[in-house]
């Protein structure tokens, strides 16, 4: 699969960009990526995916928060990060966004997709590549 096809429908945000080139410069430090948000505002009213915008400044409808369970680096290029939605959060939702944020509070990074039904005897992981 391609950078390109591994992308789709996710976005790095202009806040986390801009937070990325002071870094780089040495004008901030860049705050870590501590948790992963869950929305059910991904989709339009007949259920087509709405493609993320760079200009985002959170979720288009944000319901919960939680840490990330951890980070591998798959390719050199690549962080994979991952989170795991006990079998009680989010019971009931159909999840169709899911955004990083950083230790500010921030989030730097969205990715839309199809309704994810959550029951409330399933555990549900989710994985967001954050590729350069």
């Amino acid at each position: 699969m391609s950078a390109e096809d591994k992308s789709k429908n996710v976005i790095i945000t202009k806040k986390a960009r801009v937070k990325l080139v002071k870094a780089r410069a040495g004008a901030i430090q860049l705050p870590k990526i501590v948790g992963m948000a869950f929305g059910n505002g991904g989709v339009d009213p007949s259920g087509q995916v709405i493609p993320p915008t760079e200009t985002q400044t959170g979720l288009s409808n944000e319901i919960y928060r939680k840490e990330i369970d951890g980070y591998s680096f798959p390719e050199d290029t690549i962080c994979r990060y991952v989170c795991t939605l006990s079998e009680t959060e989010c019971a009931g939702e159909e999840i169709s966004e899911i955004g990083l944020y950083d230790e500010e509070g921030d989030i730097v990074c969205v990715k839309t997709f199809m309704r994810k039904g959550k029951d409330d005897d399933v555990e549900q992981t989710y994985t967001l590549d954050d590729i350069f």
